[in-house]
């Protein structure tokens, strides 16, 4: 799913650790060969480092640091603004700005016990030892879908292509020169597991669609996507503050000349979620002030949620809170962290409608979420994604349903 990306910390002489690399409209080189750095930590106190064939480590100015036998594991550690690599008999390398591990031949890295492809950087944060694995986009992306798609039979291998597109497509308008990493490995991004991660089903996806992207009016776009839309995905500004684009609107999930809807099978297409008296105070408690002003000492006790307004796709647009101190209004997305459960996920989506009962003294004793779908719901719904190529859409045709008026093509075209 899409998610906005902001630096998690400050990492020293991070723009300088690694070669920069050209915007999205600058016409780089195809993305299947363009390399991505992710961000896989940036605050264990040190890391361990190993490979089956052996690998070598080198410094920023690519000169040779150390070489490791097969199956040694190596500590990384961190002092001040430098890191070095300890042997496994104790010898340390001398102390760097920042290192870079290199397989021996094919093989693979491993940090902390995960395989990885291609090579690991590891640079000094401010707290810790940063670890950011550089490899290629479809190497990338083949520990990405599976986690981002889920486990999936070969039947529904339209679908997967069509999530491999997309992810690309997020991949590489995030390619960042002015950081020392592109995206993370969380789900501030998109969710990487590495080598531990793949299948045969998301890796062939990857492979059958090598270098495609999505395009719009000549330029790789952003390509969110969410597990379930519920009946109709979402226009961007009815989510996110944020202009809408032309190929981000509002779709019809539902399967001509039915009453049925292509996402209908996913688990969460339809929920219920219930608050009593409680519960709701402590998540409005713990949440409501990250999103709207309330005083100083709290924002009381709730006494009616309503709903203010809907959008377009039927969504909620806002919401009050009213309490025994003042009204509260939520709007879009943010909702969705604010009703929950103290330290529970988020709420499943902005796409429900409310039930409420209240005491004699007015206050409220249980509010009942019933909703739709499971997630923002802006872009390709996932489960919709894999409705249609059930029903015989390519990926392609996937990819035109939930970003009408777009392309799918190599990067350069």
């Amino acid at each position: 799913m899409i998610r906005r990306v902001t630096p998690l910390l400050a990492l020293a002489g991070l723009a300088a650790a690694v070669p920069l690399k050209p915007r999205a409209h600058e016409s780089p080189p195809r993305v299947a060969v363009q390399p991505i750095r992710v961000l896989l930590s940036s605050s264990s106190a040190a890391a361990q480092i190993s490979s089956p064939e052996g690998f070598t480590l080198f410094d920023r100015d690519n000169a040779l640091a150390a070489r490791a036998d097969r199956n040694q594991v190596w500590r990384v550690e961190r002092s001040g603004g430098r890191v070095r690599a300890v042997r496994p008999d104790g010898v340390p390398t001398i102390w760097k700005d920042g290192l870079r591990a290199r397989p021996v031949g094919d093989g693979l890295l491993s940090v902390d016990g995960k395989p990885y492809r291609g090579e690991i950087t590891f640079l000094p944060s401010d707290s810790g030892v940063a670890v950011i694995n550089v490899l290629p986009i479809d190497d990338y992306l083949m520990g990405v879908v599976p986690l981002e798609m889920g486990l999936r039979p070969a039947s529904d291998s339209s679908a997967v292509q069509a999530q491999a597109v997309s992810a690309r497509s997020y991949a590489y308008i995030h390619l960042t020169p002015n950081r020392a990493y592109d995206v993370t490995g969380g789900t501030l991004d998109q969710l990487y597991g590495g080598v531990a991660a793949e299948n045969a089903v998301a890796s062939q996806a990857v492979e059958a669609t090598h270098g495609l992207v999505l395009h719009y009016g000549g330029r790789i776009v952003n390509a969110p996507y969410h597990s379930t839309c519920g009946g109709t995905t979402a226009a961007s500004s009815e989510i996110w503050r944020s202009e809408d684009e032309p190929y981000l609107r509002q779709v019809s999930d539902r399967i001509p000349g039915t009453d049925r809807s292509y996402c209908d099978i996913a688990p969460r297409f339809s929920w219920t979620r219930r608050f009593d008296a409680r519960t709701l105070n402590a998540a409005i408690a713990q949440y409501l002030g990250r999103y709207a002003n309330v005083p100083s000492t709290g924002p009381g006790s709730v006494r009616a949620v309503t709903i203010g307004s809907h959008t377009v796709s039927g969504r909620v647009g806002t919401i009050t809170v009213s309490t025994d101190r003042g009204n509260f209004s939520l709007r879009g997305n943010d909702i969705r962290y604010v009703l929950r459960a103290p330290g529970d996920e988020i709420l499943n989506s902005t796409y429900f409608s409310l039930d409420q009962s209240s005491a004699s003294d007015g206050s409220l004793v249980q509010l009942v979420i019933r909703g739709f779908g499971y997630g923002h719901g802006v872009g390709m719904c996932q489960w919709g994604a894999i409705g249609r190529a059930r029903a015989g859409q390519d990926f392609r045709a996937i990819l035109r349903a939930y970003y009408p008026g777009t392309s799918v093509g190599p990067t350069g075209s």
